[in-house]
């Protein structure tokens, strides 16, 4: 009996371990980055638009994108990220795996 409720206690401490511990982490770094934007700090919202700030409110920003200077107003938890996010990582298209393909069964 007691070994059961060791092993309910380590399997707590393990889920807080890797799951809920880094969640939280997570969460306090993006509302710690959230709160300290300013005015001329390039972001990128978690819809992929890219643009500097213009106006920093208390639970929005307004954002100016692109050169037509369109203005856009954004809660502050619609930020995803200060700076822009590369696409280093990204996969390449079906497309371009396709033509890829296509290209070498020509040479063959």
């Amino acid at each position: 009996m007691p070994v059961e409720i060791i092993m309910i206690v380590v399997m707590i401490a393990v889920m807080y371990f890797m799951l809920i511990r880094p969640e939280n982490k997570k969460k306090k770094a993006a509302e710690e980055m959230r709160s300290s934007l300013k005015v001329g700090d390039v972001i990128t919202t978690i819809g992929g638009i890219v643009g500097t700030i213009c106006a920093v409110k208390e639970q929005t920003i307004v954002m100016e994108t692109g050169a037509d200077r369109v203005r856009i107003e954004f809660t502050k938890w619609a930020i995803s990220s200060k700076g822009t996010q590369s696409t280093e990582d990204a996969p390449l298209p079906e497309k371009e795996e396709k033509k890829d393909k296509k290209d070498k069964k020509d040479d063959k």
